[in-house]
């Protein structure tokens, strides 16, 4: 593999402005201590909320897009839920409110890592042998929350790559509707249509996800027809458990976050085929924690068998455990699966494997040495000696390889199909 100069750090530069539950910092707390700090607000005079809003603008208003219509929407969001009547409050007051009950965000400031990366919904306007690409990236901010966070670029097939630049600041994607943040289903959630995709962050909504999302693998799926869907798989954490969960979109600006129904959904690391195969979706996951499975159902989201084994660690490299990192690639010679094995003193190593087209049960090879292994400064970081990544883009005859280094930071490499298909040889 050729290795990329480009790298993504952690940044606790970058914040987002979301709402502040007060539930959160007292877990048994009566609903009364909301209803408390509303009473102590409204307490004020008015020449005193004026001054105290206007040190939190002067604080604030430039860190953050929108601000003030943000303190707008929260106070009705409280106003609602403490079913105050917002005629009683002047503009400023309303606005203050509003601004108690948010706070700054630094949902990057641990690390960047586990990337994944699929072609963009628009392919319009690109020369010869370009892709446009959406790349996802686990965010790792204060309490060690994971949340889900987005950068555009332009892949050529010469394996060069530029990436969109960011704004200042970030927003956080909106449910749809918030009587289900308690929802054990499917909830929708949208970006801020004034807000482009590289600006915006998925955080946990619902209670299963509140220790986070984690390491979405994406995958462009076709459904047949010029039907395309993007789908990912990722895993969300309570605190206390695990469930495999799937996002899906057709145009990055609304999104659907439902469970994985049936058995195989209890476990980590699934990664959907980009079609179905033999008439049923197909799915490779690392069902008993150390081996790799192929799994296929009739129903994307129910997935009742734990599958067939596909392979075993067979090399001292990746004698703990194997698994994939991300969606199989479809090539000339079958399909390209890039593993994950983790080897001596837990360091882990990415190598490859193909499979049948028609019959991806059937292996044709493995790499017998790892293809990208942690060397030199890449070994350090929040989790040292370890290099994963969570999906490959293929342009043109080669593929583009982002992949998180340490669980500290993101580094991209290039490297053509032909010369891995020569590996497994």
């Amino acid at each position: 593999m050729h290795i990329l100069d480009t790298r993504l750090h952690a940044d606790p530069s970058r914040v987002v402005l979301r709402p502040f539950h007060l539930g959160w910092q007292a877990k048994n707390a009566r609903g009364g201590r909301a209803q408390k700090l509303v009473e102590d607000i409204c307490a004020l005079s008015e020449d005193e909320v004026v001054e105290t809003y206007r040190r939190v603008h002067l604080d604030f208003a430039e860190r953050h897009w929108q601000t003030e219509l943000m303190f707008e929407d929260r106070f009705a969001e409280v106003a609602e839920k403490l079913e105050l009547d917002p005629t009683a409050y002047s503009d400023t007051r309303r606005k203050l409110i509003g601004a108690y009950f948010c706070h700054e965000y630094t949902y990057a400031a641990a690390a960047l890592m586990n990337p994944s990366i699929v072609p963009h919904p628009d392919q319009s306007g690109l020369g010869e042998g370009a892709c446009r690409f959406i790349l996802s990236l686990r965010a790792v901010g204060e309490g060690h929350i994971s949340s889900v966070a987005f950068r555009e670029g332009i892949a050529q097939d010469d394996g060069e790559f530029s990436l969109w630049p960011q704004s200042s600041f970030a927003t956080s994607v909106e449910l749809d509707d918030t009587s289900l943040t308690d929802s054990d289903a499917g909830v929708i959630v949208h970006r801020n249509p004034e807000s482009s995709l590289s600006n915006t962050v998925i955080f946990p909504i619902t209670e299963q996800q509140r220790g986070g999302l984690e390491d979405l693998r994406l995958v462009r799926f076709d459904h047949g027809g010029g039907d395309f869907e993007w789908i990912g798989t990722y895993t969300a954490y309570s605190g206390s458990s695990i469930r495999s969960e799937l996002l899906r979109t057709v145009d990055f600006k609304r999104f659907l976050l439902e469970p994985i129904e049936g058995r195989a959904g209890r476990n980590k690391g699934m990664a959907l085929f980009p079609e179905k195969v033999g008439g049923r979706y197909a799915m490779l996951g690392r069902q008993d924690g150390k081996n790799l499975f192929l799994l296929k159902s009739d129903r994307i989201d129910r997935w009742d068998s734990e599958g067939e084994l596909l392979l075993e660690p067979k090399y001292p490299w990746e004698f703990i455990q194997i698994g994939n990192c991300g969606s199989p690639v479809l090539c000339d010679d079958g399909w390209l699966v890039i593993t994950h094995g983790v080897g001596a003193m837990r360091k882990y190593a990415l190598g490859c494997v193909l499979l049948d087209r028609d019959d991806p049960s059937k292996v044709i090879g493995r790499t017998r040495e790892p293809i990208l292994t942690a060397i030199d400064a890449d070994r350090s970081g929040y989790v040292p000696n370890v290099v994963y990544t969570c999906g490959v883009l293929k342009v043109g005859e080669r593929l583009l390889v982002p992949y998180g280094i340490s669980d500290s930071a993101v580094g991209f490499a290039t490297v053509k199909i032909a010369d891995l298909v020569q590996l497994m040889r």
